[in-house]
């Protein structure tokens, strides 16, 4: 059996599943780390969409629907990380940039670029995608 933490118990961890699993939820285990497992793929994903809109290889619009298509994603990288707010998103990179040393997690341009203009996301109206209040 994994163990999350290093102080954590076998016990402790098998426990936690089993309250997780009477929730009807489908639980992981992942080592205590910087970004854990969904952050750190979810925001590398995000971060390298926005590399690919920046250097022109293809719509925002675009690249959503490659993931969308081709890899049956609910929604597209870009419309995800308007959704949860471009602010967060770059918060969470220089995180992960700085904990790991990982040049994959260093911010684009873009990104530090739209935030400083206050284009936020869904939450400011305007990101990658227009939104309407």
């Amino acid at each position: 059996m994994a163990q999350a933490g290093p102080r954590t118990s076998p016990a402790t961890v098998t426990l936690a599943r089993d309250v997780g699993a009477a929730m009807g939820k489908t639980c992981i285990v992942v080592r205590d780390t910087p970004g854990f497992a969904t952050s750190r793929l979810g925001v590398l994903l995000g971060l390298e969409a926005i590399r690919m809109l920046e250097s022109g290889v293809a719509s925002a619009e675009d690249i959503d629907k490659a993931m969308t298509l081709g890899y049956r994603h609910p929604m597209g990288p870009l419309r995800l990380t308007d959704l949860v707010g471009l602010d967060v998103r770059l918060a969470i990179a220089e995180h992960l940039h700085r904990e790991l040393a990982s040049d994959a997690f260093r911010p684009p341009e873009l990104m530090r670029r739209m935030v400083a203009e206050g284009k936020l996301g869904k939450k400011s109206g305007q990101g990658f995608y227009g939104w309407e209040a």
